[in-house]
């Protein structure tokens, strides 16, 4: 279960040199995505700044910055104390490899406009909070944009707090805010600095399954191949979408 994770020795500069000293194929792929989705809905709704929140932020910078452009503020969001300190000491100042991120997302001109300030206004919006997942329930409706990738999936081997998760982020939007999540699909755990970690077995149809009930417009694409990243998964799930504006 996820209160039996060691999450305070989760390694994260491991996990960063693991997975994010360059950009993986999927990687962009999952950011073109996220980039698009995000994009078109503000083109359209462009008045209307949005208070984000990237849940499980963990060692991953890429889902704040999609949100930068349309952000008053940005909650970065992480049970694990490493991570908490990391998350801190790249709202300052973060680290040159995120910027090769920054060009995938700066090749749609929405991001493109704020390239030149992007450190300064992340560092002056974003706030990182160490928190559990599971408390969001009590802050529903708070934020207006969204982001989790890779984390509900990868809190327990459980299904239920699989289920629990996805719905406690979703609850934690206010209707019709947009959102993309992100899954690894059919993980058997993971391996941080020596450490297990573990993962509950998710298909693309379980996620569309999990999340349709408090989203509308919701999209599921798989990407990426079997251990493309690592060893023990089948493929990426990006679920993008709104939360639905009938649904308390």
């Amino acid at each position: 279960m996820n209160a039996d994770a060691p999450w305070d020795r989760f390694d994260t500069r491991a996990y960063i040199e693991q997975h994010y000293m360059r950009v993986s194929d999927v990687d962009a792929e999952i950011i073109s995505v996220v980039r698009d989705h995000f994009a078109d809905h503000f083109s359209r709704n462009p008045d209307r700044p949005a208070r984000g929140i990237d849940v499980g932020a963990g060692a991953n910078l890429y889902p704040a910055l999609a949100m930068l452009p349309w952000c008053e503020q940005i909650t970065l969001l992480d049970r694990s104390w490493n991570n908490y300190c990391y998350l801190e000491e790249q709202r300052h100042a973060y680290d040159h490899e995120w910027d090769q991120f920054w060009a995938i997302l700066s090749r749609h001109q929405a991001y493109a406009a704020v390239r030149g300030e992007r450190k300064e206004r992340f560092r002056d919006i974003v706030r990182v909070e160490q928190n559990d997942l599971f408390n969001l329930i009590d802050r529903q409706r708070h934020w207006s944009m969204g982001t989790m990738f890779f984390v509900a999936e990868s809190l327990s081997t459980s299904h239920e707090q699989f289920q629990h998760g996805v719905e406690c982020f979703l609850r934690a939007l206010a209707p019709g805010a947009p959102f993309a999540a992100a899954f690894m699909e059919h993980s058997q755990g993971y391996e941080v600095g020596g450490q297990r970690f573990p993962a509950c077995d998710v298909s693309e149809s379980q996620v569309y399954d999990c999340m349709a009930g408090l989203a509308g417009k919701l999209e599921t694409h798989h990407l990426g191949r079997p251990d493309e990243v690592r060893a023990g998964y089948t493929g990426m799930i990006v679920a993008c979408g709104f939360r639905d504006l009938g649904i308390s």
